[in-house]
């Protein structure tokens, strides 16, 4: 079948897409049928060539993707995956000097990021194991896929280098190959499910995952893994659940915070060693920072936040607010606070270490308790227009070192971010400081999640040519500020009084996904 190119100009989107569904459920005869269909009016159709290239190189026919991939990219060479996919396929004809040319002059164009570094890392690993008469020992995944295509460990490590690359619907694709073959492997499992929760498939996800558990139950990872699921679903109270099984099984009993071939930073080994004259003395003596502990801290039987708009009018001041910026004072019942302090204090969380000084806390190391899921809930049923639709996509917590800077200026990946602190006000030596600096303007919707967030020179580049002004909200202990999660933020000025209950704590959530707000705030107007 033959496409009329001057008939509707949609008629060439259909196919393809059609094409595309054939692709991603597996009936790969029909998908490569409908690509040659398009390609045969029109030659020159990136989309076509590169997913003609993938399909190809999926089954094993290395050789024939190449020219398909390098059309693609000779018509698209803006396209970023059409580089990444055309490298890919010269290192799996083990011809790893053309595959790093491609990618060094991919990296002149401007491509970064951990895809490309991982594949010249592998180009240039080829290149060394050449032996001296001109022969290479280096065997790569899509070379074992072509000698051997019933090979699942191949169709996995294929699946991982499809997702590393941003590819979701080829590594999909990869990983039902594997399974078929070896559907009792629970790490192709959880693979799939996290390829499948990128995607928005969330029930399939979470199928995957508890498959992977039912065949392995203390695989921590699928404990993970359905966790963000579970969030993504609104299922705050199972997802904790689930964070805090990952975290039993990754860190209970001893077990070092850091890899033992990493050194422990200063600020670590003062607040570890804070940490365990506090347990000492409310007499946990069997409890050191190296164990994995939790404070037993149980969902509140009244509410978790007092009541904060029985009149309408942060709603009215949130759908007003330009940037949209919220300062709430008396978040927390008493009995939340005080309660969620002494998890915070008690429990053994604080497990990933960051030079600037601080200390942070994630589900997947045990923050996960039943209070902080209850606070979670409570925030949409509190304020129902400033978070409509958006679920909970993470949580976490930062504890900082007095002697140190706090966090730079960044923006996260979310729609709204909530970030609430609760360490007693006396702790703070300045009250017109150590909160939190706000900028007016968004991060670009087309800045990637690295340039927005650990780019300082190119954000800082940005705000002085915007002419940004900024906020400063002052700590306050008990605070809540809730903020679009695009705008530029840092730490403020830490001053805080020295003692490991004067240690400033914050705590993040993060609802929804960062262009869903920009589509709310379009349907607003």
């Amino acid at each position: 079948m033959a496409f009329d190119q001057h008939s509707e100009p949609s008629r060439l989107d259909i196919a393809l897409q059609h094409a595309i569904i054939h692709h991603q459920v597996g009936r790969m005869a029909e998908a490569e049928q409908s690509y040659r269909d398009i390609l045969q009016t029109r030659p020159n159709c990136p989309d076509a060539n590169h997913n003609l290239g993938i399909l190809m190189l999926q089954q094993g026919k290395v050789e024939l993707s190449l020219p398909h991939l390098r059309a693609a990219l000779e018509d698209a060479p803006e396209k970023a995956q059409y580089w990444l996919s055309y490298a890919e396929s010269l290192l799996a004809t083990s011809d790893a000097p053309s595959a790093l040319a491609v990618l060094q002059q991919a990296k002149q164009r401007g491509l970064v990021g951990s895809a490309v570094n991982a594949l010249m890392s592998r180009a240039e690993k080829a290149m060394r194991s050449t032996d001296s008469d001109g022969s290479t020992s280096h065997i790569s995944v899509d070379e074992r896929v072509k000698v051997k295509p019933d090979f699942f460990e191949a169709h996995n490590a294929l699946g991982n280098t499809f997702l590393q690359a941003g590819n979701l619907d080829a590594a999909v694709i990869s990983y039902r190959r594997a399974l078929a073959l070896r559907p009792d492997i629970a790490e192709v499992h959880n693979n799939l499910g996290r390829v499948l929760r990128k995607q928005g498939r969330l029930e399939e996800a979470e199928a995957a995952c508890r498959r992977a558990i039912a065949i392995n139950p203390t695989y921590a990872k699928a404990y993970a893994g359905l966790g963000k699921i579970l969030l993504g679903s609104n299922r705050i109270q199972e997802a904790c659940q689930s964070f805090t099984r990952s975290a039993e099984l990754s860190y209970g009993g001893s077990v070092s915070n850091v890899p033992s071939n990493e050194p422990i930073l200063p600020h670590k080994s003062r607040h570890d060693h804070e940490q365990r004259d506090y347990l000492a003395n409310i007499g946990i003596d069997n409890v050191t920072t190296e164990i994995f502990h939790l404070a037993d801290v149980g969902q509140l039987a009244g509410p978790a936040l007092n009541p904060g708009d029985a009149n309408g009018e942060v709603s009215e001041q949130w759908l007003r607010s330009s940037p949209k910026i919220l300062v709430i004072d008396d978040f927390l019942t008493k009995q939340a606070l005080d309660s969620l302090r002494r998890f915070c204090w008690a429990s053994t969380v604080w497990r990933r270490v960051y030079e600037g000084g601080y200390l942070g806390a994630f589900p997947e190391f045990g923050f996960s308790c039943p209070l902080l899921a209850q606070i979670a809930d409570d925030l949409r049923r509190t304020y129902p227009t400033v978070f409509a639709s958006h679920p909970l996509t993470q949580l976490w917590a930062f504890k900082y070192d007095s002697q140190l800077p706090g966090i730079g200026v960044h923006a996260d990946f979310a729609a709204i971010n909530v970030n609430f602190w609760i360490t007693p006000d006396d702790a703070n030596r300045d009250p017109q400081s150590g909160g939190l600096v706000i900028w007016d303007h968004p991060a670009p919707l087309d800045w990637d999640f690295a340039k927005y967030n650990t780019n300082t020179t190119a954000m800082r580049e940005f705000l002085a040519q915007t002419g940004a002004r900024s906020l400063t909200v002052p700590y306050r202990s008990n605070r809540a500020v809730i903020f679009d999660s695009d705008l530029f933020h840092e730490t403020d000025q830490i001053s805080f009084r020295d003692g490991y209950l004067n240690r400033r704590i914050n705590i993040t959530l993060l609802y929804g996904q960062r262009h869903a707000a920009d589509l709310a705030a379009s349907a607003e107007h």
